[in-house]
């Protein structure tokens, strides 16, 4: 497979590696990134000889969220194609989520808004001790929709509104309280740790491992996948705001709207 945004590489056990590759823009999703995460998603799903998938970021950073370029664009179209894009990050996310193999979550610097969707459909997360997070959506008139499906279901509602709509940063031990992520390490540790899961992982039947990561999914309730269109509409409902519009007016001109101003 051959990616512009992201590199995939597998060893000699069947472990892929998949590295979010645009460690300039800290590897913000962009429509390109998106796509290309979709397709490797499918090749993965579909390689047999595939036991378990890495997902990680090269660079300081996991993923900063949405790219800058990419929000501009769908700013500037209409409604349909604003919910036409949420589609697709719903699409990939939702076959990331599905993958038949484990999928273990390298995590490190920071992780915002879309970033913390791709951690809700890692199946195993370790975090760099420092690592931020953020869902930062609000502080534009936006709302975290695309991805709240995957993240509510993850780390539940309690803790979802602990952080959905104040855009503070969190840290990785609040993570760990709500279960998104699993284990905490000091950066020296990561591979190490990365490593004694895909050793267990590797200890296990394939089969009954797919079987088992179905059965959570299962017994968890209605799959996010279905709440995309409830999520693309209310996103789209947000971006039509005269608030909305002011906020990413704001943002690209590097100013302070006028919520902040009065705060």
């Amino acid at each position: 497979m051959s990616f512009e945004t992201i590199r995939v590489t597998r060893d000699e056990r069947g472990i892929a590696t998949v590295t979010l590759a645009r460690p300039e823009k800290h590897n913000a999703m962009n429509a390109q990134m998106i796509g290309e995460l979709t397709e490797a998603a499918k090749a993965l799903a579909e390689d047999s000889s595939v036991r378990a998938v890495i997902l990680t970021g090269e660079g300081r950073s996991f993923c900063a969220g949405g790219d800058l370029g990419w929000m501009r664009a769908q700013a500037e179209q209409d409604r349909a194609g604003k919910m036409q894009e949420a589609g697709s990050l719903a699409g990939m996310l939702g076959l990331w989520n599905a993958l038949p193999k484990p999928v273990i979550g390298q995590v490190q610097g920071a992780a915002y808004g879309g970033g913390i969707g791709l951690i809700a459909v890692c199946d195993i997360v370790i975090a760099e001790e420092n690592t931020r997070f953020a869902l930062t959506e609000t502080r534009l008139g936006l709302i975290p929709a695309t991805i709240g499906p995957f993240v509510v279901r993850r780390m539940g509602e309690a803790f979802a509104r602990q952080v959905f709509f104040t855009a503070r940063p969190f840290d990785a031990a609040f993570l760990m309280r709500a279960g998104l992520v699993a284990r905490i390490c000091a950066a020296e540790g990561m591979a190490e740790a990365v490593e004694e899961e895909v050793s267990a992982i590797l200890n296990c039947a394939p089969g009954a491992v797919s079987a088992a990561k179905v059965l959570c999914r299962e017994l968890a309730g209605t799959d996010p996948v279905q709440a995309a269109d409830m999520t693309a509409s209310a996103l789209a409902d947000c971006w039509e705001t005269e608030e909305t519009q002011e906020g990413i007016s704001a943002f690209f001109a590097k100013e302070t709207p006028t919520w902040r101003r009065n705060a």
